[in-house]
């Protein structure tokens, strides 16, 4: 069984190294050099995903066949990064932007499934970049880092 705390403290190691960072390609390729698939960091949080979700406290909440939830809010604990999980399967969410950007950790639970055209690992999204959610290929459980917790669902696509 995991706890909420074990959740935000493997968060926290996370949102450590990369706090005051720039949100590009940069970053990207720091996640994924640092906190890559098969490493410790990237699994245990994997885990306390899958079994936040089991357990019900993560994506507790459900809406056109997404499941999601907030579940750290933006404060010094995790750096100012607010963390909201997802778990989709083969559909495309709500258009939204991000002001200050995106940080995604893609946990396929299908074999092949991608989110935004990525397998297993990390994506990032510079400020002010938009996009429909997506993923394909099968169930994919995504944590969302988002510098203040900001996001814009008000905006459309082009």
């Amino acid at each position: 069984m995991s706890d909420q705390q074990s959740f935000v403290d493997a968060v926290a190691t996370i949102t450590a190294r990369i706090a005051g960072r720039s949100l590009d390609g940069d970053l990207q390729s720091f996640l994924n050099e640092n906190f890559p698939p098969g490493g410790e960091a990237f699994d245990e949080l994997a885990t306390l995903c899958r079994e936040g979700i089991d357990e019900g406290w993560l994506c507790d909440r459900e809406h056109g066949g997404i499941k999601f939830g907030r579940i750290i809010k933006p404060g010094p604990e995790t750096n100012g990064f607010s963390v909201d999980v997802v778990e989709m399967e083969d559909i495309a969410g709500p258009y939204h932007g991000h002001p200050n950007g995106e940080i995604d950790m893609i946990i396929p639970e299908s074999a092949g499934a991608k989110f935004d055209g990525q397998g297993q690992g990390w994506t990032v999204y510079e400020a002010d970049s938009e996009h429909y959610p997506t993923v394909t290929d099968g169930k994919a459980i995504i944590l969302y880092l988002l510098p203040a917790g900001e996001i814009d669902f008000t905006r459309t696509a082009a």
